[in-house]
């Protein structure tokens, strides 16, 4: 059992679905309140409000921008602090990912998922560790186990995504020890919508993995929680990822 979050205030990037979805309820059901963030999923997000807020009542708002507009970072900041009053827990979880093969990289490819992956990460971070320091709060990025191991094809993410790992551990030595920064590393958990991955290559994948299933989301927002209450945890990055990691 991880500790209660009963009176702390999480922000989570990226959040109306899928790991960021899991992740929200997960906080909200230890007693945290939380602000949705978004850009897109405007329906979806104002569903997962109502539906925690069903549960217990101005327990969870919601927050929409583009993380690669240069004012987001602290224009997220400023409206947790307007609606809940303090910040506790910063979980960025937002990224953008497709393929970019060599040979066919455009500079909006850099900007879409560098920006996304690292650079937003590292700016909100930077907005909100004042806020998080008087609360002894924590970061918590979601990072890739292709971040240690490249992808093929994926190039620009797995570029990004070691930065977000360089970034936690440079975070951790920054902040410290007002402020906790760990990440979560996620193998196979939920696949693209949009079939990025041929069946072949999907079982390629579970077959490369020893525990073979794929995980779920729900797991990686408990490790999320993990190193959200860890006290004496800061700096590492811990790979959710059914062992694929030493295999590959």
């Amino acid at each position: 059992m991880f500790p209660a979050l009963d009176g702390k205030v999480a922000l989570v990037t990226g959040a109306p679905r899928r790991i960021g979805a899991a992740i929200v309820r997960r906080l909200h059901a230890a007693g945290a309140a939380v602000m949705i963030h978004y850009r897109g999923g405007e329906a979806q997000a104002a569903q997962l409000e109502a539906e925690l807020n069903a549960q217990r009542t101005a327990s969870a708002a919601r927050v929409k921008a583009d993380l690669l507009a240069p004012v987001a970072p602290r224009a997220l900041v400023e409206a947790v602090l307007a609606r809940f009053g303090r910040l506790d827990i910063l979980v960025n979880n937002a990224s953008s990912f497709y393929p970019t093969p060599v040979g066919k990289i455009e500079a909006g490819h850099w900007e879409e998922i560098v920006g996304s992956n690292l650079r937003a990460p590292l700016f909100i971070s930077q907005e909100a560790a004042p806020h998080l320091a008087k609360e002894s709060g924590a970061i918590v990025n979601v990072a890739d186990i292709h971040a240690e191991r490249p992808l093929k094809g994926y190039p620009l993410y797995s570029i990004a995504k070691a930065g977000l790992v360089a970034l936690t551990r440079s975070l951790a030595l920054e902040l410290a020890p007002a402020v906790r920064v760990n990440a979560v590393a996620p193998g196979a958990i939920v696949w693209p919508e949009d079939g990025q991955f041929e069946p072949p290559e999907r079982g390629r994948i579970l077959a490369t993995t020893p525990l073979a299933r794929m995980g779920k989301t729900e797991e990686i927002a408990e490790a999320v929680h993990f190193l959200a209450t860890a006290p004496f945890v800061t700096g590492q990055v811990l790979a959710v990822d059914g062992g694929r990691s030493i295999f590959l």
